[in-house]
């Protein structure tokens, strides 16, 4: 089982036990055609963190546990672009996601190389 998995089981219970009051979520979406950097496209706290994080692991979201980066993802408003400042939080999510994907058999780091901008 891999840590997001293990995170997701766990997470999963607290949700259904009404758990994670205090939870901050942060849903990011980069469409390299038409932004320049990854936006955040759902955000919140409490009830409505809990609601974002249930739909996400029903439809198989990637998920990334790290609460001071939801936290200050969650403070963006909703189609805003991720600043420069907060890239490095970015690259640490997407770094993590791709050893998941490979733990899983997913796609493999050498397939998918995404385009950089500066």
């Amino acid at each position: 089982m891999s840590r997001s998995d293990e995170w997701k089981g766990a997470t999963q219970k607290e949700l259904e036990k009404g758990g994670l009051s205090s939870l901050s979520v942060a849903a990011l979406k980069y469409d390299q055609d038409k932004n320049s950097a990854p936006c955040v496209v759902a955000a919140g706290t409490g009830y409505i963190a809990q609601k974002i994080l249930q739909v996400a692991i029903e439809n198989g979201v990637a998920i990334y546990h790290d609460d001071s980066a939801a936290t200050m993802l969650a403070k963006l408003e909703l189609g805003e672009e991720i600043p420069p400042e907060l890239y490095q939080i970015v690259v640490n999510i997407y770094i993590s996601l791709l050893e998941v994907a490979e733990e899983n058999g997913g796609i493999s780091k050498s397939r998918f190389r995404p385009e950089v901008r500066e």
